[in-house]
């Protein structure tokens, strides 16, 4: 008669995600326990489901190992990673989305800095245009029920107009086309700038590997970043489309939803304008951490 094996030892793949869980069931932490069983549940699963072979699971183990290696000052390739895969988009969305009228969140991206230059109310972030056209962009900032927002931070920043972030081009100047702001009396702001350009993300890694072995563009539409933040409200973190770009319905990373499509209009005098209105909602304020120094 086979003696029954010792609690622990693993009797075939059928038996190794009980006792994956089991191993795990004493974490202190309620809610690690539950996320770490969630992800060996679906992580098994998906192991069971693909049937990787060994070669197979070590190029994937690679690949992750080639994300934290590429990831550095200049660039979050872990970051990216999950902005291609629509992981990005998916937790902010899920965390801010309560059908209230609120403004769409979007995803913060690889490229927001803290400690951007305090700028006032009609200041020109554009610290060196690079010949860019010259853009205007109005603000308001409104709760659930329309009533004006003041004292709100905003933070904003976005891509040059040949598609490149301060901190990926030395020939910018440092906090290039980034600014903080407040809101007025009224909730509104305004700065100055320069029209961005779509761009494509960073190609020169493993993301970059992932998209050419999908046959996927690189790019995104362009846009502009703004986190607004206020005590009693929700940290807002969302991004304004060019609804003209012609990547607009094709996102590299999925950021798009129809009520972050702007419009930027050109004026008589050859100059754009943006105008547009943000409403919060109330929560929390808290400010995430940089993916960037």
């Amino acid at each position: 008669m086979t003696e029954p094996l010792p609690h622990g030892v693993v009797d075939g793949p059928d038996s190794i995600t009980g006792i994956v869980r089991k191993a795990m069931s004493r974490t202190p932490d309620e809610r690690l326990r539950a996320v770490m069983e969630s992800l060996v549940r679906h992580l098994h699963a998906f192991v069971r489901e693909v049937r990787p072979t060994e070669e197979e699971f070590e190029r994937g183990i690679d690949f992750l190992v080639r994300v934290g290696q590429a990831s550095g000052p200049q660039k979050n390739e872990g970051i990216l990673l999950s902005d291609l895969l629509g992981v990005s988009t998916l937790v902010s969305l899920l965390n801010n989305s309560a059908g209230r009228g609120e403004t769409d969140a979007a995803l913060l991206g690889p490229f927001w800095r803290g400690n951007a230059p305090a700028c006032a109310s009609g200041d020109c972030i554009a610290r060196d245009a690079k010949g860019g056209e010259p853009l205007e962009v109005r603000c308001e900032v409104v709760d659930l029920g329309g009533r004006p927002l003041a004292g709100v931070d905003v933070e904003v920043w976005q891509a040059s107009p040949v598609g490149l972030y301060e901190n990926q081009d030395p020939e910018q100047p440092e906090h290039n086309l980034r600014g903080r702001f407040t809101t007025d009396a009224a909730g509104r702001f305004h700065f100055r700038s320069v029209k961005p350009a779509g761009y494509p993300v960073p190609v020169d890694g493993p993301c970059g590997e992932l998209l050419r072995a999908q046959d996927r563009h690189p790019y995104r539409p362009a846009h502009i970043h703004f986190m607004l933040s206020r005590e009693g409200c929700r940290t807002l973190v969302t991004q304004v489309f060019d609804n003209a770009d012609n990547a607009i319905a094709s996102d590299v990373v999925f950021g798009v939803t129809p009520a972050l499509s702007g419009r930027f209009e050109r004026q008589g005098d050859g100059t754009w304008r943006l105008d547009y209105r943000f409403v919060m909602q109330p929560g929390e304020r808290r400010i995430p951490k940089p993916p960037i120094p």
